[in-house]
């Protein structure tokens, strides 16, 4: 099993490649939660995220003969980048399946640190399934995203970061996927004091460590959805589990809805960028996910940063609406002059701001003579929310809240 002393060594490694990341005080989240919260913000790592220290410390074991028929890989964005750099650094040929609908901006990026990208399939399963077929058929090395231990001594190196800069910490908040980077952070973190709690994270729709630990041995999910897309995993790893099993003090869950809300938080009041799985960890600490005690030190991992924008447009959204900031709502009014008006009033006088208005005469769900009228709003909050819904219905309006 994993053990300390190969983190230890992974460091002057993985160093060589990564840089050594901040660990950040938060006076917006500790005011918040009434923790000291200090976050790791390895959204600032090299490649956006955690997975070149693994990289790193896996393709440094290689071999002549294994460096010379170089690696292969599958992943649908963080590890794709993590081992292309990592490769690229170490003059040995990468070569990364990753799926048909992976984001384009991580392909061109994975692409750019001098990987071959091979798209193939739907999703990571079938991606994975054509890595090994390459593996076997060119001879390359797979290196796996999670479920090897040297990986993990990489990524365990975050562990000693936080253990130089914070030997303070109370408790550290990982995220989980298959269970790599908690197993390595845990493994450093409770040898250098045991009394440190090591708190993962998953997503609700993503929770398949979580339940492999209350069931006693690893369960598989066929399919999982959340907007956490870099630790979506089915099954944790064999390996992982074992580890994340012994070393691990507790792991939670939480919703998406908490994921979106933290993300727009980080990026309005900490001017921090941060993937849902990034944002994880810190919502568990926002969402009261485990218990804590006031001032006590927590340290939340942000893991990643690499969110594509579409994705981030729409968990903002989100997030918004969460907060009670963004309503969208449909009404239907006469087609008169001066309809359109009177319900405009109506929300001027209550303070809401209009960001658009859609009308549809043609519909075949609504009356001849009459307009349907979806509008996007900005408001503040959800006791505005509630009040202007109200004004509207004693008005006599009959609205629909479409988000």
């Amino acid at each position: 099993m994993l053990d300390v002393a190969a983190v230890l060594e992974a460091r002057g490694r993985v160093m060589e490649v990564a840089r050594q990341t901040p660990l950040d005080y938060s006076y917006t989240f500790s005011e918040r939660t009434g923790a000291e919260i200090h976050l790791k913000l390895e959204n600032l790592q090299r490649t956006g995220s955690f997975k070149i220290r693994g990289a790193t410390n896996r393709i440094a074991f290689l071999d002549d003969d294994e460096r010379a028929a170089g690696v292969v890989t599958a992943s649908a964005g963080n590890h794709a980048q993590g081992v292309a750099l990592a490769a690229e650094r170490a003059g040995v040929d990468a070569k990364i399946v990753m799926p048909e609908y992976a984001p384009v901006s991580k392909v061109e990026a994975t692409r750019a640190y001098g990987a071959e990208v091979v798209l193939h399939g739907v999703n990571y399963d079938t991606a994975q399934e054509r890595a090994h077929e390459i593996e076997r058929a060119e001879g390359r090395t797979y290196i796996h995203a999670f479920d090897d231990e040297r990986v993990m001594a990489g990524q365990g190196t975050i562990g000693l970061e936080i253990i130089d800069a914070d030997p303070d910490a109370d408790t550290v908040v990982v995220p989980v996927g298959g269970g790599g980077l908690i197993a390595g952070m845990a493994t450093a973190l409770k040898a250098d004091d045991p009394e440190t709690r090591v708190i993962g994270v998953q997503a609700e729709g993503a929770s398949a460590m979580a339940e492999s630990l209350q069931k006693g041995s690893r369960v598989e999910h066929e399919t999982v959805d959340t907007i956490a897309d870099g630790i979506a995993v089915g099954k944790p790893g064999s390996h992982t589990f074992e580890i994340v099993r012994k070393r691990v003090d507790e792991i939670v869950t939480v919703s998406d809805a908490a994921i979106a809300r933290t993300l727009v938080d980080l990026l309005e009041r900490s001017k921090t960028l941060v993937e849902g799985a990034g944002a994880i960890a810190l919502a568990a600490v926002v969402e009261e996910a485990f218990d804590y005690e006031d001032d006590e030190v927590v340290v939340p991992a942000l893991c990643g940063g690499n969110i594509d924008l579409n994705v981030l447009r729409n968990v903002i959204t989100r997030g918004l609406v969460e907060d009670g900031r963004y309503l969208k709502i449909r009404t239907t009014l006469k087609d008169r002059p001066g309809a359109l008006e009177a319900l405009v009033e109506i929300l001027a006088d209550a303070r809401a701001n209009i960001y658009g208005i859609k009308h549809e005469r043609t519909s075949l769900d609504i009356g001849v003579g009459s307009t349907d009228v979806e509008l996007d709003l900005e408001t503040r909050g959800h006791e505005h929310v509630a009040r202007l819904l109200a004004e509207l219905e004693a008005n006599g309006y009959e609205v629909e809240v479409l988000v």
